[in-house]
């Protein structure tokens, strides 16, 4: 018990933990020099994409040893840095975001959070990542496999340059999926709990980024019926680079026991967040997820189809939003965005 209390610590520990801060560069030149109070949400998603960065560059086993940072975890850390030149800075997640419609300063909600970050990966050129987002809890295996085979642009086999390829000899690009879910209308439906917990089991997951209404937090596993989460609400100095660009860590891993929070307790608004580094690592995940509906009776959070189904792919067909007379408790945490998705039961 206490070897796997310690494998637990030092999980949490290596995991790249983001949290507010202030005395950074002002937003666009002239905005917040501080996210406290409405940057958790951009937080956890940091934290997460963290997670699937590191996944890409040195390998879910990887140890933080505080030692300093050096060689590709250097180039990762600098990649989250509170700089308006990193690739995934709130600089950029708060300035990409007003494309989405968010003023820089305002809540996003986990939909929000996985299109922002699907659309900032287009400059990462060095983690070279494909972002799914399954909307309408669907994850159309078909659209992954072109959206990998050809990158972000989704063109077919004149994509990228590669004029007069097939698309099935295209290389892979390691897959970010992220199925942002509501799994309840006001709290989480608990006959959903069996499944989220299988979902943290799979070798391909990133965690959860979820939380409670105006609350995010980064969920990257469970015991018993608690899950173990991140907290990005702390705010710490910004740190800047030295002269020589070494960067002082410290800061960035969580290093006291993890947090914990009962299953029925978070919000039924989240996104489930998974890293497939090949062809056959998402091959694997579909047959998981296929196995896991088939054998243990689990109520299934999202489907996984071949194609995309006819009903979702024609125009004409209205989803189903909750009555009007809900929307003052949907605004307490969820999007517009996130207002369309189809409640899944109450």
């Amino acid at each position: 018990m206490d070897a796997e209390k310690e494998e637990i610590l030092n999980d949490v520990t290596s995991r790249l933990w983001f949290t507010y801060r202030r005395n950074f560069p002002p937003i666009g030149g002239t905005g917040p020099t501080s996210d406290t109070g409405w940057g958790c949400m951009l937080r956890c998603g940091q934290m997460i994409f963290a997670q699937a960065v590191m996944c890409r560059h040195v390998g879910r086993d990887w140890r933080w040893n505080k030692q300093k940072p050096r060689g590709e975890y250097l180039g990762i850390l600098t990649a989250f840095l509170d700089k308006k030149d990193s690739y995934y800075s709130i600089h950029q997640i708060a300035q990409m975001g007003v494309g989405e419609g968010k003023y820089i300063g305002q809540w996003y909600g986990p939909n929000t959070v996985a299109q922002v970050l699907r659309k900032l990966t287009a400059f990462d050129q060095w983690s070279s990542i494909a972002v799914h987002i399954a909307m309408d809890n669907t994850v159309v295996t078909e659209e992954i496999r072109r959206l990998c085979r050809t990158g972000n642009c989704g063109a077919g086999p004149l994509c990228n340059g590669h004029a007069g390829a097939s698309e099935s000899d295209m290389p892979w690009k390691p897959l970010v999926l992220l199925i942002p879910l509501r799994l309840g209308l006001s709290e989480i439906n608990e006959a959903y709990i069996e499944t989220l917990k299988h979902c943290f089991m799979l070798p391909q997951s990133l965690g959860v980024i979820g939380g409670r209404p105006n609350s995010a937090y980064y969920f990257i596993g469970y015991v018993g019926d608690e899950l173990i989460y991140l907290d990005p609400h702390t705010t710490q100095l910004s740190v800047e680079p030295s002269d020589s660009g070494d960067i002082i860590d410290d800061s960035f891993h969580c290093q006291h026991p993890p947090c914990r929070m009962h299953m029925s307790e978070i919000d039924p608004s989240i996104a489930v967040g998974f890293f497939c580094n090949s062809e056959e690592d998402f091959d694997d995940w579909c047959q998981r997820i296929r196995k896991l509906y088939l054998t243990n009776g689990a109520l299934p959070m999202f489907e996984v189809v071949d194609q995309l189904p006819i009903h979702l792919s024609n125009p004409d067909v209205l989803n189903l939003t909750p009555d009007s007379s809900d929307a003052d408790r949907l605004d307490r945490f969820f999007d517009s965005e996130d207002e369309e998705f189809e409640i899944l039961s109450f």
